[in-house]
């Protein structure tokens, strides 16, 4: 690193929006509160947290998907956008909802599931009806491949990301429609305009009720090769044929997005696209540049699925290193930076496990540490930081104890159930994946808010059966202890964030630069904003240890914030040219000439 000022772009580039500068809290409504002792989170549950969210510092309260719904995919099948589940309130507690953010300065961002429906909604119903049906092009319908024996298969060879074939054989009409996810869960056909016409109309109802924008379930899902060719063969290692080059970025994709981005422009509004299998750069330029009016920034995997084996095996064990992750971000954090794109920063979020069991190893006695300096990593970087539920007070993955009749997870269940009937005597096969399970299992992102040290977590009342197990460090570790001691995770979350604004030029607008790349010990970068230059070092270990700074050539330093101590108190310690850092401590300093 040069001790002159990195080379950043002139302030008239930089392309300042208001989303740009805000964090988002992400809320999983069945398990955050329940307000009734239903065992249920709800709609009213949050609005009694919203002064604990406010407090915390964030901008925007993200709601995952709260509409009506059969829940075989937790709501992500949906089966009327207009309506809410009942068992999470109804449209009135949604606007009060609303009202509730607006009044504490916060907007809230709702999820946008328009890939697939579920197959309850009205729509399918109508167009499995009949081949004749006006619905009947409202989704993907494909009659079977007849084999020389007169044997009916699927159209082609794809695979559900929840396992088996992506296509269902509908009895009554004799073809087989879409699926890429789960059989209930229907592909819409975005070639329809009035699909199209239909998915505008919901997003100007929700906006017109005050909602501030959208987080769009993969989004680049929704437009398909429409010639539906077979995927090409994998590796014999390999558990899927995704298909995933002919649905994924298809060749309409960012005619939809526009679609959709000129209705957010017209009510100043925030969109974030989750995206996966994105191996072209130039597609999520083309959807996030900042006047491609699609959508403002997207959600990467890599570094998500940085612990998963080859070939898609999400459960089978996986091996990295800390250079594989600060490559990760020094590849994404330029190349964003120097193209007018953006960045969604997130270590956790409904899919994946919790990051301080993830992305470290901590004993307990440094667990609160380690989720400071995660904190402190990940905010800091280039891009809009996204805390997910429980993220704020350092929550774990479920206990290595349980059994699989506490699992929830469609996508893990079903898993389980194929190894079963591959393997059924494999113990050593099923104990690795009941392994890999409590590892990755979407479920260790949904056990219940941790509330408090009363029964149940604070999440219900204490004779209630809630509807997934809290987990039992509950005790330990909860927010009611956390918000009592100023020392806690969920207040250093808060000084995170009140720094990013506090420096809003170097944290949000300025250059990120990697230091000391190939440490596998220490991750440090550097933020730069003209001439004013702030440095972010963290120890990823549980030991202590010595960073030599001489190569750094950095000048005065003065601390700004540091995980063990105030940043007056940390002063003395980071002056010479062999900095101590104990174990996961970060620091972050500003750099003077």
């Amino acid at each position: 690193m040069s001790s002159s000022p990195a080379p950043v772009k002139p302030s008239s580039d930089i392309h300042r929006a208001w989303w740009k500068e805000s964090s988002v809290y992400q809320i999983w409504p069945a398990s955050f509160k329940d307000s009734n002792d239903d065992g249920i989170g709800d709609i009213p549950g949050i609005i009694s947290k919203l002064d604990y969210i406010r407090d915390l510092g964030v901008d925007i309260v993200w709601l995952c998907p709260s509409y009506k719904s059969p829940q075989v995919d937790m709501g992500y099948d949906i089966s009327d956008y207009y309506s809410i589940a009942d068992e999470y309130g109804t449209v009135a507690d949604v606007e009060k909802l609303i009202q509730g953010c607006h009044e504490r300065g916060m907007k809230l961002l709702m999820d946008l599931v328009v890939n697939h429906t579920s197959d309850q909604h009205e729509w399918f119903k109508r167009s499995r009806s009949s081949k004749d049906s006006e619905f009947r092009d409202w989704y993907v319908w494909r009659p079977p491949r007849i084999d020389e024996n007169g044997t009916r298969h699927p159209p082609n060879n794809w695979v559900s990301h929840f396992q088996g074939s992506a296509w269902e054989f509908d009895e009554p009409t004799g073809e087989y429609y879409l699926h890429l996810y789960a059989t209930e869960q229907p592909d819409l056909n975005w070639e329809s305009p009035a699909v199209r016409k239909a998915v505008h109309d919901i997003v100007r109802f929700w906006l017109d009720k005050g909602a501030n924008g959208f987080r769009m379930d993969v989004i680049n899902f929704i437009s398909k090769d429409q010639a539906f060719p077979d995927a090409p063969e994998q590796d014999k290692d390999a558990v899927w044929q995704w298909g995933d080059r002919y649905y994924a970025n298809g060749p309409r994709l960012h005619e939809y997005l526009q679609g959709i981005g000129n209705i957010l422009k017209e009510y100043d509004t925030f969109s974030v696209g989750e995206m996966p299998f994105v191996k072209d750069t130039n597609e999520v330029l083309k959807a996030v540049r900042y006047d491609r009016n699609e959508i403002n920034m997207i959600f990467n995997f890599e570094h998500v699925d940085i612990d998963h084996a080859p070939y898609g095996n999400k459960f089978k064990p996986g091996s990295w290193k800390l250079t594989d992750l600060k490559s990760f971000f020094e590849r994404w954090q330029a190349f964003m930076y120097n193209n007018g794109g953006w960045n969604a920063l997130y270590w956790e979020n409904h899919d994946q496990p919790r990051s301080i069991d993830r992305y470290v190893n901590a004993p307990q006695e440094l667990r609160p540490a380690a989720g400071k300096m995660l904190a402190t990593v990940l905010a800091l970087h280039s891009g809009s930081p996204f805390i997910y539920q429980g993220q704020e007070i350092g929550m774990g993955n479920v206990p290595i104890e349980w059994g699989m009749e506490e699992y929830k997870d469609i996508d893990c269940l079903n898993h389980w159930q194929g190894l079963l009937k591959e393997k059924p005597f494999d113990t050593e096969a099923q104990q690795i994946s009941r392994q890999e399970y409590q590892k990755k299992s979407r479920d260790n992102a949904r056990t219940p808010v941790q509330w408090s040290a009363e029964p149940n977590g604070g999440f219900t009342g204490p004779d209630v059966k809630p509807w997934m197990s809290v987990n039992p460090e509950y005790s330990r570790v909860n927010a009611a202890d956390q918000v009592q001691d100023p020392n806690s995770l969920y207040h250093y979350w808060a000084s995170v964030l009140k720094l990013r604004k506090a420096y809003l030029d170097n944290f949000v607008y300025g250059n990120y630069e990697l230091v000391d790349r190939d440490n596998q010990e220490v991750y440090a970068y550097t933020r730069t904003y003209g001439t004013s230059k702030a440095l972010v070092v963290a120890n990823w270990t549980d030991r202590q240890l010595s960073w030599d700074t001489t190569a750094q050539k950095m000048g005065n330093v003065k601390v700004v914030l540091d995980t063990y101590e105030s940043a007056s108190a940390a002063q003395g310690r980071f002056s010479g040219c062999q900095w101590t850092l104990r174990p996961y401590e970060a620091v972050v300093t500003l750099l003077e000439e």
